[in-house]
């Protein structure tokens, strides 16, 4: 007999579930990584890749030589995860303690974009990184475009299971009677720090998209 799951829903701890599509979108703009996982010849592979959400789908890209690319970009079932570390939870008790977090999961086929639609789909892809700075560099060259694989794993309906952790740490029943054990959050956050010149554009004047995004940070 064969059993299928639901990957769209949470088994346990259901309180955890997110359905609000918004809040996937909003995880996916915010996080630049994300695991790419699949079974290749046999065996897991997993690789942490960056990627840029464009609407309905999620792009990625790597090596037009990686095996195991090559092999989603073909059909092979794959999944993407993000997650984000928000805190970390404090409880009066290691077993309590834990990390306040917001995951997801993308599941499908990668579809390989044509070679009239990837330098396009490559340049939303920086935008999302770094907005503005395609207008600062050169065009990719044939040799680079030729180089690079460019996929979307389309975000679909009943494809996607998000989880979120948030709130103050649990707290046991023995925490009543032992008040002096502090618990509390920690939280955690990520900054862009001033940016640092290359040594050879130490004399050259730090560019309009990476002093937007510092700003911005």
């Amino acid at each position: 007999m064969v059993v299928t799951v639901a990957h769209d829903r949470l088994r346990r701890l259901t309180e955890y579930a997110v359905s609000d599509r918004a809040a996937l979108d909003a995880l996916l703009d915010e996080q630049w990584f994300g695991v790419l996982s699949t079974v290749s010849d046999g065996q897991p592979w997993a690789v942490p890749m960056l990627h840029a959400r464009e609407g309905d789908r999620i792009l990625l890209h790597g090596s037009t030589g990686a095996g195991a690319l090559r092999q989603v970009a073909s059909g092979a079932p794959a999944v993407f995860s993000v997650t984000a570390l928000d805190a970390l939870a404090v409880a009066p008790t290691t077993f309590e303690s834990s990390v306040n977090y917001r995951s997801a999961t993308v599941r499908g086929r990668l579809e390989p974009l044509p070679r009239d639609e990837q330098e396009a789909a490559l340049d939303v892809f920086s935008e999302r990184i770094l907005p503005g700075r395609t207008g600062e560099v050169r065009a990719s060259t044939r040799k680079e475009l030729a180089a690079t694989q460019a996929m979307a794993l389309a975000i679909a309906e009943g494809g996607w299971l998000m989880k979120a952790s948030g709130g103050w740490p649990a707290t046991p029943e023995e925490a009543e009677a032992e008040p002096d054990v502090w618990s509390g959050l920690v939280p955690l956050r990520t900054v862009l720090d001033p940016p640092l010149a290359a040594p050879w554009a130490q004399d050259l004047p730090v560019p309009e998209s990476v002093r937007r995004l510092v700003d911005g940070a």
